[in-house]
């Protein structure tokens, strides 16, 4: 299999000594404690020995629909064990899947299924009609559900034993700053090896709880939890909800010791009058990436529950985080922290050389060089068939970020700016081109410009900017139900202002620094 990807040029084993393939991650607890607590969710609590069970069954039955190595498995199903068992038996089917997340519209979900070429496509009831004319056969839960049901015991299929741990096992897709998503694929070693980290380390012990509160179809949620719960020894938690009190339930009835979040659900958290300390005395501290998180917030969290907020910085080209900072401090605008074991951070310039402390230039992620995990780390495999995107992001052998930043003497990182104009709204990203591609394809739309206004408690809000067709009257409403078809609800502008001509520089690009007054309390249209 080729698709546009770059060969692993290097096989670094994991120190842990454990196995690299996904397909085997927990058979050394199924030889110490089978019977301990593994995955719990909305539809049921499975043993380490049960899970292992489900994870054969589910592989046997997508081979039965005719899924063979190297297919692509898709998914769009809400958090609970039937996501986690169903990634399990795709890898051990030697699948690759693809996670489709639940907000996105049905023509965005089509895409990524059509992209992908998936074999099979797992939803929820309600959704899985969205996905008609995709290539994919759809299947819903419930009847993927009594599918399992209907098969007995089965072995571990062969496919399971021949995996490449270098080879492709997931793609997760990000937003396309040139307005189509793309799709950045992962080895098993990638996906591992955070886990094994956070293991070797000891960064979690078998008695933290992982939770897992956004979407596990997003590919760095199920590294974040599941495959780090699986390799500490300890339980993953797939919670299904997310307002401030459900949320609050769920920890303090299975004890969450951990989990990542967006600030803005946070924030909920810590504000919500029927939520109480005592809701959430089990948690360690919660990781919160995604967006900048104000120090008001940060200082709230400590007077409340005693423990500073985790910040990290990460990507899903890397996978997950590649910076930590453990307890950020006051007055620290762009903080990330410094690079985790595995990781190396270098600042590289426009003509690709490494710049010094304190420059300024494009945030680059490779394999740290010192330590016991030096050379461990592999960047991701490339973009699925896009072969010119992977030699730009993969140039000179690490990832490039597309973020500016700035290092510290120390090793510490602030980002200072976003190449690709990326919008951070509540902790998902919103590309602008994406959203611009959309308003123009409507028909009384001649320019438009998309970009975020800061936003105490999302960090950002998307807004537009429209130069309408000559005679075309299109209002506000008009094309924010427009988008509202095509695009998810959170990249949907919730402002839009109209212009007679767009600023335009000498190139012909629209300056959207010069529209941002259109949206000053009092302005109008221009």
């Amino acid at each position: 299999m080729n698709a546009g990807l770059v060969a692993a040029g290097r096989r670094p084993k994991l120190p842990s000594g454990r196995t690299q393939c996904i397909a085997q991650v927990f058979d050394w607890l199924l030889d110490e404690e089978p019977d301990r607590l593994a995955l719990v969710g909305r539809g049921g609590r499975l043993r380490y020995r049960d899970l292992d069970g489900a994870a054969d069954r589910a592989a046997a039955v997508l081979a039965s629909l005719g899924v063979a190595p190297g297919d692509r498995v898709a998914a769009c199903l809400p958090n609970d064990v039937a996501i986690v068992v169903a990634f399990l038996g795709a890898i051990r089917a030697g699948a690759i899947w693809v996670g489709v997340n639940r907000p996105l519209a049905p023509p965005e979900k089509r895409f990524l299924l059509e992209d992908s070429g998936a074999r099979v496509y797992l939803a929820s009831d309600e959704i899985v009609g969205e996905a008609e004319g995709a290539p994919a056969l759809p299947l819903g839960a419930s009847e993927w559900q009594a599918r399992l049901e209907q098969v007995g015991e089965v072995p571990r299929p062969a496919a399971a034993s021949r995996l490449d741990p270098f080879a492709p096992a997931a793609i997760a897709y990000t937003s396309g700053t040139t307005g189509r998503p793309k799709g950045a694929v992962h080895s098993h070693h990638n996906l591992l090896l955070p886990g094994a980290v956070s293991a070797a380390t000891g960064l979690y012990d078998r008695e933290t709880r992982q939770g897992v509160v956004l979407p596990l179809t997003i590919l760095n949620l199920m590294v974040l939890a599941p495959l780090t719960a699986f390799q500490v020894g300890s339980a993953c938690v797939a919670i299904d909800r997310i307002d401030p009190v459900g949320l609050a339930g769920w920890i303090r009835d299975e004890q969450v010791g951990h989990f990542a979040a967006v600030p803005t659900i946070i924030h909920d958290l810590l504000t919500h009058p029927e939520v109480t300390p005592e809701d959430l005395a089990s948690i360690r501290q919660p990781m919160v990436g995604g967006a900048d998180c104000p120090e008001a917030f940060r200082e709230l969290y400590r007077k409340r529950f005693g423990k500073g907020v985790g910040i990290g910085y990460g990507m899903t080209e890397a996978p997950t985080a590649v910076t930590s900072a453990p307890d950020a401090p006051a007055d620290a605008p762009g903080l990330c922290g410094r690079a985790l074991p595995q990781i190396e951070i270098q600042i590289r310039g426009e003509d690709g050389e490494v710049l010094p402390a304190g420059e300024i230039g494009e945030i680059c992620v490779g394999p740290s060089r010192e330590g016991p995990w030096a050379g461990v780390y592999t960047p991701m495999l490339g973009y699925w068939n896009r072969p010119e995107a992977t030699a730009e992001a993969l140039r000179g052998g690490v990832y490039h970020t597309g973020d500016l930043g700035f290092l510290e003497p120390d090793g510490t990182l602030y980002i200072r700016g976003r190449r690709n104009e990326l919008i951070l709204r509540g902790g998902a990203n919103v590309y602008p081109a994406e959203v611009e591609r959309v308003l123009g394809e409507h028909p009384g739309v001649a320019a438009a410009a998309v970009f975020g206004l800061p936003d105490e408690r999302l960090g950002e809000r998307v807004v537009a900017v429209v130069e309408r067709e000559p005679g075309a009257d299109a209002g506000e409403a008009e094309l924010v139900a427009w988008v509202r078809q095509h695009l998810a609800r959170y990249k949907t502008p919730e402002q839009v202002r109209f212009v007679d001509a767009m600023p335009r520089n000498a190139m012909n690009k629209i300056l959207k620094r010069d529209l941002e007054g259109l949206f000053a309390p009092g302005a109008r249209d221009a």
